[in-house]
């Protein structure tokens, strides 16, 4: 594996305001975390323990109260609100347990946004696109929109539209959490084969236990701390 990690997290503390005003939660204590390219890593934890926030940590959505945030070997603590989209759309790639496909584009039409907003041509776009819905075995499927895809071929078409812009960094929140046992393991190997054949890293927030066993490794974030399963 490449020497340089994908993510590194550094002593990352996050804290939210309760109600009222009166008490501070501290939800992530001096969380340190490496995650190297091709390597998947599965978090798991209780309901409120923090999962989805440090996932928005990671994905640049919301800014620790301290520590720093490293992305393919770039600093990402200190950058301004341009430079951190910027970097979402240049270094990472967002699964959710709800697609939120566009429902007036075609499958193949939501893989190409994001790669035209980069500035990739629209031919090049729709070449690509088709190949990642090749790879998630939707070929047949890319005229369709949402609405007529299963949950399942939604949240394959999500995950397609995640990897266009080739990113180094997989940010997933219950990405299966949808779906039938059956189709979340389905799911779940392409996702993997996709993330394992271009040495992409994962981080993914999972309450399914089964699929966080067949992930690299396992951590579970309790009391604000990681601990390795």
């Amino acid at each position: 594996m490449n020497d340089q990690p994908a993510l590194a997290l550094h002593a990352v503390s996050h804290a939210f305001t309760q109600a009222g005003g009166n008490a501070r939660l501290e939800v992530l204590r001096g969380i340190d975390l490496r995650i190297a390219p091709g390597e998947m890593v599965a978090l798991v934890g209780p309901s409120g323990a923090g999962k989805s926030t440090l996932l928005h940590i990671a994905g640049l959505l919301e800014a620790p109260d301290a520590g720093r945030v490293i992305i393919g070997g770039q600093d990402c603590s200190d950058l301004g609100d341009h430079e951190r989209t910027l970097a979402r759309r240049q270094k990472l790639g967002f699964v959710y347990q709800f697609h939120h496909l566009l429902p007036e584009f075609t499958a193949l039409e939501n893989i190409m946004l994001p790669q035209m907003i980069r500035g990739l041509g629209q031919r090049q776009a729709r070449d690509r696109s088709s190949e990642l819905l090749r790879m998630v075995g939707l070929s047949e499927r890319q005229g369709h929109r949402p609405a007529k895809l299963s949950g399942g071929e939604q949240q394959r078409v999500a995950i397609a539209r995640a990897i266009a812009n080739v990113p180094q960094l997989l940010l997933a929140d219950e990405p299966t959490g949808n779906l039938d046992p059956d189709t979340a393991a389905l799911v779940f190997e392409q996702l993997r084969g996709i993330a394992k054949g271009a040495q992409l890293a994962a981080l993914v927030a999972t309450h399914n236990l089964d699929l966080a066993a067949r992930m690299d490794r396992t951590l579970t974030l309790r009391d604000g701390h990681l601990e390795s399963l």
